[in-house]
């Protein structure tokens, strides 16, 4: 099982990694905290619940949960809830752990992908990932916990890149070099350069991302990427473990330790 905060993280941050592991006869599970809406949920389900099914269903996912927040947005101002549900920063961090523990157990998960401590760039959605994530597993007893993230000598090379290719794209150097995990502290790299048609066509089943947000200039750069640049690029996702498996471990060829 995969915990995201918002649709479309679930691609960028471990989608070739869900794709190789349905490949490879696991069942899939994706939840996202949020419907990535900042606003009350409209009548019937929210466009980006959507896209993310429409996602979902190029990886090989078998189901995908909302556990009911609204987007807490990114930035100095916190907006006030919506009128119908909490925003996931507000929420009660046992009682969003019960949440997600229960859909945990209903599908007797051995693994669950959450996030590094920093929530990768340090979004405060993806920073509550990281607390539901590690406290869930412990209420659901859930053998073994990754979080991803990425190296963060690899994220200073892309930003980097998109600087000299003028992609319009604001950032904080300061942020940047603060992010995601040192290198030498990543413990699992995984190869999905073989999904990485796979992880692009969901990439691109995020229309409403292509179009508005922080990384809609990136994402429509990297939709229209050769499959063979789009691999070179996005083709290895990296993780730390959080806890590892004391017995069997179904998963154990897929997520081996970095050398």
């Amino acid at each position: 099982m995969a915990f995201h905060a918002h649709p479309d993280d679930e691609v960028l941050l471990t989608g070739g990694t869900l794709a190789r592991a349905a490949a490879e006869g696991h069942r899939v599970v994706i939840v996202v905290a949020t419907d990535g809406l900042m606003d009350a949920a409209p009548d019937g389900e929210a466009p980006r619940l959507a896209e993310l099914r429409a996602a979902a269903a190029v990886l090989g996912v078998r189901r995908v949960v909302h556990l009911g927040y609204a987007n807490s947005g990114h930035g100095a101002i916190l907006y006030p809830d919506p009128p119908d549900r909490a925003r996931f920063v507000r929420a009660d961090t046992e009682e969003a752990a019960g949440r997600l523990a229960t859909v945990l157990r209903e599908e007797g998960a051995g693994l669950l992908l959450s996030y590094d401590a920093r929530g990768g760039y340090g979004h405060r959605d993806h920073v509550k990932v990281h607390q539901v994530g590690r406290r869930a597993a412990e209420l659901a007893g859930v053998p073994r916990v990754l979080e991803a993230t990425m190296p963060r000598e690899v994220v200073q090379r892309l930003v980097g890149l998109v600087h000299l290719l003028r992609i319009p794209f604001r950032y904080d150097p300061d942020v940047v070099g603060t992010s995601y995990t040192a290198r030498a502290s990543i413990t699992h790299t995984v190869d999905v350069r073989r999904f990485a048609a796979r992880k692009r066509a969901a990439l691109a089943a995020h229309r409403s991302q292509l179009g508005t947000g922080r990384l809609a200039p990136v994402m429509r750069v990297l939709v229209r990427l050769p499959v063979p640049v789009f691999g070179w690029l996005l083709g290895r996702e990296w993780f730390v473990e959080a806890r590892a498996a004391t017995g069997s471990d179904a998963v154990a060829g897929l997520f081996r330790p970095t050398s």
